[in-house]
């Protein structure tokens, strides 16, 4: 691409490829891919493309720099706006994010009384997980009250949001049926036809889901570097799943989400630094969120993102606080404080900047005292267990961050193999928290695996897809041990690996002799992997195999005599569950029954639909418990991997 397009409104882009004829949708693809390298901008921040002697399209963006009216895209042929070359242009940008939130309401008097923890602020403020919210926002304080003693029953699905949901059914199933080789822009549209009618019906989540199931067929098409089969194929399951359970008739709130963030009156609070780490979002917003922890373990976050990308990212770390007056950083107060009168604070943990929030700096507090303390006194493996105890915890790991104490082994592969300092503990995996190699991460832990046997406290977030892997946001030296970290004075005893460098001077000298590891010395490649051991990558393959491919691609594998033997191993390790849906899905795709004219008796896709999302629910589910057996061990070392 010569120059970076504007965004477009998903609703901008399915309008388009709507308005077009069948034979115009056939040529769509190939129009996209020619005139994707052909935009020029113009001196008033207008793109054009030149299509032959008599068709020019012009895309003019709004002050937010967005196409989100049809009027902002136009085109000079005869055929305009119902045009191949207005589609195409549009079908070339990106993806722009949802529209943009309206401010909160004022705080109810139903809100939690002073000094209590909100709703679900028992986990880490999260890193937000949809790019494009706006960072901070006008709340305003409310004295405080007393909380009902009853919950507000949840109402129930309107008949618009059952039509919307339903309708983003069938166009995911479709999507799933075409697979990446034939989910062009056609396809496409459809999903953001009903993505966007999930919106004004009131579904954001699923909205959500439908937005990036479509970004995810777009890298895959163009091959783009950091495009995953896996992330695609997740993304799917989530967007069937939600859609699923809503045309159904169920009214659960974590499904329906909401489009903006409530905030309730947190009273008064008082809450220190646990570190910062920055914000990369594929969409172009950058920015940082700065954790943070309340005397009574409650955790909070105060974050920045807006668009702007890796500089804002990089440059977010030492941005003001934009809260109640307060003169700190985020590079402050991730070591130190603040005291908040009238705070407003969101179901995540997240603290608001109200009209009457006011704020004032407190002193940094080490991990080694004051709240953080507990967050290192527990093993990693219980505070996991706890995490996948908790449905919502478990669907959303951003918003979780756990501690502990490790020794290093070494480096292995991609990520630095670790053992937990406590006895028979297992090999723990420390992979970057963000793998941009602009932002420090990947180097630090470069630098930490260089260094056998040193002794590391580390902050970070459990990876559940992966087995017994950390990503680390924080580190610091470990209390009264002579191999460990050696940081300057004034970072508290702890460095943000997303913005500080580790140097030379921070480990310990090389005269310096490591202790032993003990167990810990066998080679990084005995380091037990249940998910890589156990058979049920064949059922991953065959869920990827239709994302890829299509239902085509799932029938063609499903003939002959391989899939039976394919699946032995799976029912011999005893998950004949697995198993059983894998061939169920197999033979559904392969289902195409024609009547006598040689027409499909049932072109629908709603059975092959729900037996890929069978399979793809249990195996995530047989995973995830593959995942919180690595977290354990045994006596002697070996990892307890019972399904």
């Amino acid at each position: 691409m010569s120059t970076e397009l504007p965004p477009v409104a998903p609703e901008v882009l399915a309008e388009a490829v709507e308005n077009l004829t069948a034979r115009l949708r056939k040529k769509l693809d190939d129009a996209t891919a020619a005139c994707a390298a052909a935009a020029i901008r113009e001196a008033d921040a207008s793109v054009t493309f030149r299509f032959g002697e008599d068709a020019l399209v012009t895309l003019r963006p709004g002050p937010a720099g967005t196409i989100t009216e049809a009027g902002q895209a136009t085109c000079t042929c005869l055929l305009a706006p119902r045009c191949l070359h207005r589609a195409a242009a549009l079908g070339a940008a990106p993806l722009a994010d949802a529209a943009p939130q309206e401010p909160e309401p004022e705080p109810t008097a139903s809100a939690a009384p002073a000094g209590a923890a909100p709703a679900g602020a028992g986990s880490a403020g999260a890193v937000s997980a949809e790019p494009g919210e706006p960072a901070d926002r006008a709340d305003a304080a409310a004295p405080d009250a007393a909380a009902p003693d009853a919950a507000e029953p949840v109402p129930a699905l309107t008949t618009a949001q059952l039509g919307a949901a339903a309708a983003l059914w069938h166009a995911a199933a479709e999507a799933l049926s075409a697979g990446v080789t034939a989910g062009g822009a056609v396809v496409q549209a459809e999903l953001l036809r009903a993505a966007h009618t999930a919106r004004l019906a009131g579904l954001p989540r699923a909205e959500a889901a439908a937005l990036r199931v479509v970004r995810g067929l777009r890298a895959a098409r163009e091959r783009r570097t950091a495009h995953r089969l896996g992330d695609l194929t997740g993304s799917f399951r989530e967007l069937l799943h939600t859609a699923g359970v809503l045309a159904s008739g169920a009214a659960d709130p974590a499904l329906t989400g909401t489009s903006r963030r409530a905030y309730t009156a947190g009273g008064s609070l008082q809450v220190h630094g646990l570190c910062r780490e920055p914000v990369l979002s594929a969409t172009g917003y950058g920015g940082v969120v700065t954790h943070l922890l309340a005397p009574d373990g409650t955790r909070y976050s105060i974050s920045d993102v807006r668009p702007g990308g890796l500089a804002r990212a990089r440059g977010a770390g030492r941005a003001s606080v934009a809260l109640g007056g307060a003169t700190l950083d985020h590079a402050g107060l991730a070591r130190g404080g603040l005291r908040i009168v009238g705070a407003t604070v969101s179901a995540e943990g997240r603290l608001g900047a109200g009209r009457g929030v006011k704020a004032t700096p407190l002193p940094g507090a080490r991990w080694t005292e004051g709240p953080a303390a507990p967050l290192f006194a527990r093993p990693a493996a219980e505070a996991v267990a706890a995490l996948l105890a908790d449905p919502a915890v478990a669907a959303d790991t951003e918003t979780t961050l756990i501690g502990c104490d490790v020794v290093v082994v070494g480096p292995a592969g991609d990520h630095v193999l670790v053992r937990e300092a406590r006895p028979h503990a297992p090999l723990l995996r420390l992979l970057p928290a963000h793998p941009h190699p602009e932002l420090p991460h990947t180097e630090n832990l470069r630098r930490i695996a260089s260094y056998p046997g040193l002794r590391l406290r580390v902050l970070g977030r459990p990876d559940l897809d992966r087995a017994a892997t950390l990503r680390p946001v924080a580190v610091g030296p470990v209390p009264a041990e002579a191999y460990t970290l050696r940081l300057p004075e004034d970072w508290l005893g702890r460095a943000d690996l997303g913005y500080e460098r580790l140097q030379g001077e921070h480990f310990p000298p090389p005269d310096t002799a490591a202790p032993a590891c003990g167990p810990a010395a066998e080679p990084a490649s005995d380091a037990p992997d249940p998910l890589a051991d156990s058979p049920l990558w064949r059922v991953r393959r065959l869920l990827e195999t239709a994302v890829a491919g299509g239902r085509r691609a799932v029938a063609e594998a499903a003939r002959g005599t391989a899939p039976l033997a394919a699946y032995g191993p799976l029912r011999r390790a005893g998950l004949t569950g697995a198993a059983d849906l894998a061939v169920s899905l197999a033979a559904e795709a392969d289902r195409r029954s024609r009547d006598a004219f040689g027409r499909l008796a049932d072109p629908s896709p709603d059975g092959y639909a729900w037996a890929w999302l069978a399979a793809a629910t249990h195996l995530a589910a047989a995973e995830r418990s593959l995942v919180a057996a690595s977290w354990t061990a045994t006596p002697n070392g070996a990892t307890s991997a019972a399904v």
